[in-house]
C-alpha cells in the first residue's frame, strides 16, 4: 500500500512540476595513454565554479581513488573557499587500475595481528607510480589548466601510505601532504622508519603533513602505530615543518576521509583567512592591512595570491556598518581591480559612493553593475537594475526640485 501511494505521488510532482536547466557537473573524466605506467590511465579533473568565464590560475589538489573522493572532496574545497579559509582549487583525481601495485612502496608481506600472513604478490610500484605524477600528469595539467605552482597530494589507506612515501622520499613533488588512515604497519612500520631517516639530517623542511586515523587503532596498547608515527613528527627538529595529527574515533576507515580533509586543508592553509578581532569577529587592519596580509601568503606560498570577491566583499561592508565610508570606498575599489568582470563589485562600490554623498560616481558604477551583469549573464540583473532605476528617480525628483 505504502508503495502504490508514493508511486502516486511521485507522478502527481512529475505532472506538476517541470524539469528544466542546466544538468550540476562537477567534473570531467579524461583518458591518458601513459608511457611510464604502459597503459592508460583514467583522470578526473574538477574546476572551480565559474571557471570556463574566467582567467585566474588556481592551485592544485591531486588525489588518489579519484573516483571515490572527487564528489565529496569538491564540495570541501568549494565550502572552504566560500567561507575564505581556503584558495579555491584545482581536483585532479586518479583512478585505479592495480591500486596495491600503484600505492605500496615496498613489496612486503603483512603478518596480520593474529599471527596468520598476507602476501601483496603485486605490491611495491609506488616509485613508478610518482614517476608517472611527475612526468606525465604534472605536465599534462599544467598544460591543459590554469594551474599556479603549489600542489597538495591527499591519499587515504594504501593511498595514505603512498602519501607518507612520498612526502618522505620525493619532497619536492609536494608542498603539502594529507595521509589518512595511513597503512601504518605496512612493511614493519615503514613509514615510522622513513620518518626517522628523513628528518635525521634535515634542518629545514618547508612543507606541512597532516595524518589523520579513524577508529582502526581502538583498544590496541598503547603506544599504538599512530603514537609512535606522532612521536616522530614531535622529535622533528627541522625549521619551517608544519604537521599535525588527529585522531577522529568517531569515524571507521571508510568514513574518515570527508572529515580528514575538511580539517587537512584548514591546517594546510592556516594562514589563509584575514586577521580578526577575537572579540569582535571583524577583520583589522583597513585596505593596507589587507594588501599586506595577501602579500605575506603570496610569499609563504610562492604563487600570487588574490582575496576571494566574497571576501573583500563582506570586509567592505564591515567598514561600511562602522559608518567608514571612506575605508568601504577604498576597499570595494580594490575589489573592482581583482574582479572586474564581476557585476556585483561595482554595485557594492556604487552603494558606498552613494552612501558617501558621491551620487555621480555611484550612478556610474550602479550602470556598470547593469552593463556587466547582462555581459556575464549574472542571474542578479534585475536587482542590479532596480537599483539603478532608484537612484535616476531620486536624482531625477532632486534637479526638478
Amino acid at each position: 500500500m505504502r508503495k502504490t501511494a508514493c508511486f502516486v505521488l511521485c507522478v502527481f510532482l512529475a505532472s506538476v512540476f517541470t524539469f528544466a536547466g542546466e544538468p550540476i557537473t562537477i567534473g570531467e573524466t579524461i583518458q591518458i595513454q601513459s608511457k611510464v605506467m604502459g597503459e592508460e590511465r583514467t583522470i578526473l579533473v574538477s574546476t572551480p565554479p565559474g571557471y570556463e568565464r574566467g582567467s585566474r590560475h588556481f592551485p592544485v589538489l591531486y588525489m588518489t581513488d579519484g573516483g571515490a573522493h572527487l564528489t565529496h572532496t569538491r564540495g570541501t574545497v568549494d565550502f572552504l573557499a566560500d567561507n575564505g579559509l581556503i584558495p579555491q582549487m584545482i581536483i585532479v583525481g586518479v583512478n585505479n587500475t592495480d591500486r596495491t601495485r600503484d600505492l605500496t612502496p615496498t613489496h612486503a608481506v603483512i603478518t596480520n595481528d593474529d599471527g596468520t600472513e598476507r602476501d601483496f604478490p603485486s605490491s611495491g610500484g609506488a616509485s613508478k607510480f610518482l614517476d608517472f605524477f611527475s612526468d606525465e600528469l604534472f605536465p599534462w595539467v599544467d598544460e591543459n589548466y590554469r594551474t599556479m605552482p603549489y600542489r597538495v597530494f591527499s591519499g587515504h589507506s594504501f593511498g595514505g601510505l603512498f602519501a607518507l612515501n612520498v612526502f618522505f622520499t620525493r619532497p619536492d613533488m609536494f608542498p603539502a601532504v594529507l595521509a589518512v588512515s595511513p597503512s601504518l604497519r605496512w612493511d614493519e612500520e615503514l613509514p615510522l622508519r622513513q620518518a626517522r631517516l628523513f628528518f635525521a639530517d634535515r634542518s629545514e623542511v618547508e612543507a606541512t603533513l597532516f595524518v589523520a586515523m579513524g577508529n582502526e587503532e581502538e583498544g590496541a596498547p598503547r603506544p599504538n602505530r599512530l603514537d609512535r608515527f606522532e612521536k616522530a613528527l614531535e622529535e622533528a627538529e627541522a625549521e619551517g615543518f608544519e604537521w599535525e595529527v588527529r585522531r577522529l574515533p568517531d569515524e571507521t576507515h571508510g568514513s574518515v576521509v570527508l572529515r580528514a580533509q575538511y580539517w587537512g586543508l584548514q591546517k594546510v592553509f592556516e594562514a589563509w583567512s584575514p586577521p580578526r578581532d577575537p572579540e569582535t569577529g571583524q577583520f583589522t587592519g583597513g585596505i593596507d592591512g589587507l594588501k599586506a596580509h595577501y602579500a605575506g601568503l603570496s610569499s609563504r606560498y610562492g604563487f600570487t595570491v588574490i582575496p576571494a570577491e566574497l571576501g573583500v566583499n563582506a570586509i567592505g561592508y564591515q567598514a561600511l556598518g562602522n559608518d567608514d565610508s571612506e575605508g568601504a570606498i577604498k576597499i570595494f575599489r580594490y575589489n573592482v581591480e581583482l574582479y572586474p568582470d564581476s557585476a556585483n563589485v561595482y554595485d557594492s562600490l556604487g552603494e558606498a559612493l552613494e552612501k558617501a554623498g558621491q551620487l555621480d560616481d555611484a550612478l556610474a558604477n550602479y550602470i556598470t553593475a547593469v552593463k556587466t551583469a547582462g555581459r556575464v549573464g549574472d542571474q542578479r540583473l534585475e536587482i542590479f537594475k532596480s537599483t539603478l532605476d532608484r537612484l535616476e528617480k531620486e536624482l531625477e525628483s532632486s534637479s526638478a526640485e
